[in-house]
Formats: structure tokens, sequence, C-alpha cells
């Protein structure tokens, strides 16, 4: 049975083939191919356990489930008031656990995708996108920060280099010290994992200088390492309440929470990923180049990223020559 932080463990038949000594690496490289990124696997355990205490409480089998027993859940999912994107999550999960155990999963169902169908249609949901920012008010926020103290140090560094790097909140709360390399031109980070490069393989981003100091990503993060005062571990970590640097690494969800204190309850961490494509298509970069920097594969996923509320915003009628 999967516990909180872990998902079924894999039964993989092509693995009884193989020689006996070679067993226990072939079942420990399968697993690693079929969980995923670790946030993925993180939120996935959280929703299968939602799912399996469900089941005992309707003495029911979580694995393998029946059509009818997913049925109940995600309707349940649904009557309570979830977001649609939440509820198509927990099926996915549900998909998951099935996959790494090596059984047949109730979620290929015609019934199913009737009832997910259904849901959409009644809660009308497009999945809600986290706005982006404007470059002038983010500007002014920067601006306003009390760099006097460490947290504001921190958290400057941690909305800057988030904007121009276009990162995941993951992929800052991952950030160690050795992954940055300064040089004269800007610094260069080295991303040994991310949501789009689960495998290892090199993948950076480039930051550069700002003519003022104050808006300057790598200016900033300088500060912030010469408070650290090392050369190794996490990059942005957590304070005390008297504003006491510790050596634990910062959470996603204090990431969150810094943008919000910041930019408003209207902002997520990944409103500056989101802030980063918008502003950079208004200011007319193609979009192989904002791809270099946010590590997309399609320009499908930079117009589903692009914020364009204004409707006089990147609109071709200011060019017909009239």
């Amino acid at each position: 049975m999967a516990t909180e932080s872990q998902l079924p463990v894999v039964t993989s038949p092509a693995a009884a083939q193989v020689p006996a000594h070679l067993l226990k690496s072939t079942h420990r490289y399968v697993e690693a191919g079929l969980r995923g990124a670790p946030n993925t696997v993180r939120a996935y355990a959280g929703d299968w356990k939602r799912f399996t205490t469900w089941c005992t409480l309707h003495d029911m089998a979580a694995l393998p489930a029946s059509v009818e027993a997913l049925v109940g859940f995600l309707t349940e999912l649904a009557d309570a008031g979830k977001k649609y994107a939440t509820i198509e999550r927990h099926g996915a999960a549900i998909a998951k656990a099935h996959e790494l155990a090596g059984v047949e999963s109730p979620t290929a169902d015609k019934k199913l995708k009737v009832l997910l169908r259904g849901i959409a249609r009644e809660i009308k949901t497009r999945q809600k996108q986290a706005p982006a920012f404007s470059l002038d008010s983010f500007k002014r926020t920067i601006k306003s920060i009390d760099v006097t103290v460490p947290a504001g140090l921190r958290n400057r560094a941690l909305l800057l280099l988030g904007f121009t790097g276009a990162f995941r909140r993951s992929e800052l709360e991952a950030l160690n010290i050795e992954d940055l390399a300064f040089d004269d031109e800007g610094l260069v980070v080295t991303l040994p994992h991310s949501k789009t490069n689960q495998l290892g393989q090199a993948e950076e981003k480039a930051i550069f200088y700002s003519p003022d100091s104050a808006l300057c990503p790598i200016r900033s993060l300088q500060a912030w390492l010469r408070m650290l005062g090392r050369t190794e571990g996490p990059v942005f970590v957590s304070m005390r309440r008297n504003n006491q640097v510790t050596t634990r690494r910062m959470t996603t969800k204090y990431t969150n929470l810094i943008v919000q204190q910041y930019l408003g309850p209207q902002y997520t961490a990944h409103s500056l990923r989101a802030s980063f494509v918008t502003v950079s298509k208004l200011n007319g970069a193609d979009d192989s180049k904002v791809m270099n920097q946010t590590k997309h594969k399609t320009s499908a996923m930079i117009r589903r990223y692009t914020r364009l509320d204004n409707v006089r915003q990147h609109n071709s009628a200011k060019e017909l020559g009239l």
C-alpha cells in the first residue's frame, strides 16, 4: 500500500526475465523511469493518499480500483467545488499508481471520459492562470524593497532572478551556489534537474547585468551571497523571526508568499515566469529566444504562457500604415 510520500512500488513483468543478480537494479531503473519529476511525485502521492482514504471509507479497493470507485471519488471532488485541473490531476495520480503497480487502470474506461467531459462543462473550467505583471510596476516594487535587512536582500534577489531567468519556483528552491557561474558578461545558471529535464542533461539559463544597479539581478544576487558568507549549499534559505539567516532551504510555499507580499495577492510565483514571457513578447522577442530561457519545447507553450489581457497590447492593427 502506498504511503503519503510514495506511490505503489512498481512490478515489472520484463524484470522477471533478467538474470537474478540484475533483478534489483532493473526494478530500481524501471521505477525511476516511471515515477517522473520529484515535484510531480509529491503531488501525486498526496492525491493517491486521498483516494486510498476515500476507498477505505467506502469499503472499496484502491488497487486495482474499479471504474465505479474512481467515478464516485471524482464526483465527490467535483461536488466539493474542486477546480477541474485538480480533479484531472487526481485522475492522473491514480493512473500513475496503477501503472507503477503493473495493473490495469480504470482511467482508460469510456465512462470516465464521459464523466470528466460533463464535469468540465458544468464547472466550465478553463484552468485559472497566474496573471502577469507590468514591467513598470515590477520595477517600482523592486526599488521599494528595504535591502538594509537580510530578508530584503534575499527577496530582491529572488524576485529579480526568478523574473529574468523565467524560473519555476521548484527550480529556485533547488538552486545551489555551486550552480552559479559569474563572469564579466553576466551569470550562467546550470540546472541539474527541472520539470522538463528529468534525466540530468546540462540545462543552462543566462542572466545579464542591468545598467541600474537597483534592478540588476546579478548584483542583487551577489549582495545576498555575500550576506550568506559561504560558497556552497542552497541559494535561498528561510529566516527566523528576528531576521536571522538559517541554513534551511526555502520551500516553494514561501516563494509564493514572497511574490504575493510584494506584488499583490492576485499573483503567484508562476507570475514571474509568465511575466518574463509576456514582457519578452511585447518587446519583440521571437519564440526561439524566449524558449532558450524558459526551456519550453514548443511555441504553443509560449503562446499559452503569454498574458495579453489588454486588447491594445501586441496588436497588428497599429501596424496597418493608415
